[in-house]
């Protein structure tokens, strides 16, 4: 179980079932007020990350992609690496008393199950391959970097006593487990990694991606008595040091392979260069008052940069003024949520729009062009916040913005606290896009 979303209640104290189910109540009742569209698809186990793949057909009222997720099981059965196809309501299609008319308890109509891979340990992270969706990098309790071409990989049954799929690449690196940091390159095909040895690792894959499907004994051939023969394996191209605690997350620079920055436990953002070595470029040692948990890099202004943390802050940096002796400093904190920011993104669409999820169950979407809009006793605290997405009534361990369809996201909670078990899966439509 990851060790960021355990911990604390969302309220904390004896009161907290009683005010999530008053928010929650509150929140269903605006449904059709708040979206355009929505879906909501109960999880039998809970999935620690989530991502849109490649869009697979475009209709006159709903277009249909491809949605990565997994099964985080309680060994019962093995754990897995999901890939389904999601169909999504084009704006302005539904009826709003469509909307507001799902059932928490049950899965929805527009999320469905294309393929399982039976997955080597808990999936903590799912990563796509910017130049080939098909191909997805995942995280795992140990030290190496598992990738999959989803496509070619063959589908599986998981029941228990069954064999793990086999990997079409290992990337190996650490020396420690490397959990949840992991990002891939939108420029060229490299992968980035963090992990609890304090290191970055990075690596090329470019040699391996044209011949993942077709290389002699890659796929593995279910039902088969042969043995299989070992995934090949990829060496790091470097390893970067400068972290005194676990690396929590990693971010390519959009428009550069040699360019990155990492986060971690130790309080710090570090920026690198591989062509100027294996040190920090920049550290900041102090961003955030806590464990830094999230770092995300803008797509289109590649001078801000995103970072969220156990101190309950998202910090907006400015890479040409990051740090003064050493001490962040931030163009804004926005604070609203009350428990650990878990996931930070920048929207693919438009530069000053952003969202983040917190253990405290909410997702909210940020606009910083408003900071200083806001008006009344409630502004301070909520400078540049344009919405509050309050359906999970768990921690929101991860969203991701849909390239595809902008203003539509895919989030997941794990409702082991609030439920007992299991987890949800919402995709939104935002009505004020």
């Amino acid at each position: 179980m990851s060790e960021k979303v355990t911990g604390g209640g969302v309220n904390g104290g004896g009161g907290r079932g009683r005010s999530i189910d008053e928010r929650y109540a509150q929140w269903k009742y605006l449904v059709p007020i708040l979206y355009d569209w929505f879906a909501n698809h109960n999880l039998l186990w809970p999935s620690l990350s989530c991502r849109w793949g490649p869009q697979l057909e475009q209709a006159t009222y709903k277009n249909r992609q491809r949605l990565y997720l997994s099964e985080q099981t309680d060994g019962s059965v093995p754990n897995t690496l999901v890939i389904a196809n999601c169909e999504i309501v084009k704006p302005r299609v539904a009826a709003a008393e469509h909307i507001s008319q799902f059932n928490e308890e049950a899965r929805s109509p527009y999320v469905k199950k294309f393929k399982t891979i039976i997955h080597p340990g808990e999936v903590n992270r799912i990563r796509e391959l910017p130049q080939n969706n098909n191909i997805v990098a995942t995280h795992t309790d140990s030290p190496d970097v598992l990738i999959w071409d989803v496509e070619s990989q063959p589908n599986r049954h998981a029941v228990l006593g069954a064999t793990e799929s086999r990997p079409d690449l290992i990337l190996s690196g650490h020396q420690e487990n490397a959990e949840f940091a992991l990002d891939m390159c939108r420029s060229e095909p490299l992968v980035l990694s963090g992990g609890k040895d304090k290191s970055v690792v990075l690596w090329s894959i470019h040699d391996h991606i044209s011949t993942l499907a077709t290389q002699p004994g890659i796929t593995k051939s279910v039902g088969s008595d042969d043995k299989p023969t070992e995934s090949p394996v990829i060496q790091a191209r470097g390893v970067f040091h400068g972290h005194e605690d676990t690396v929590e997350d990693v971010q390519f620079c959009p428009s550069s392979g040699q360019e990155f920055c990492s986060v971690g436990d130790d309080s710090c953002l570090i920026l690198w260069d591989a062509r100027t070595g294996s040190s920090p470029v920049v550290k900041v040692e102090k961003a955030h008052n806590a464990d830094l948990h999230c770092v995300d890099w803008n797509p289109i202004d590649e001078n801000l940069i995103l970072t969220g943390s156990a101190d309950n802050t998202i910090r907006l940096f400015d890479r040409r003024n990051l740090t003064t002796s050493g001490i962040g400093s931030p163009i804004h904190i926005f604070e609203n949520h009350t428990a650990a920011v878990l996931c930070v993104q920048w929207s693919p669409d438009k530069s000053s729009v952003f969202g983040s999820s917190a253990e405290d169950g909410i997702l909210n979407v940020w606009d910083h062009n408003k900071i200083g809009e806001s008006s009344g006793p409630a502004s301070k605290a909520a400078q540049g916040l344009l919405f509050r997405h309050s359906g999970h009534r768990d921690k929101v361990v991860d969203f991701h913005w849909n390239a595809h369809d902008p203003w539509t996201i895919v989030s997941v909670s794990n409702d082991d606290e609030s439920t007992g078990g299991g987890g949800t899966l919402q995709v939104s439509f935002l009505l004020f896009a």
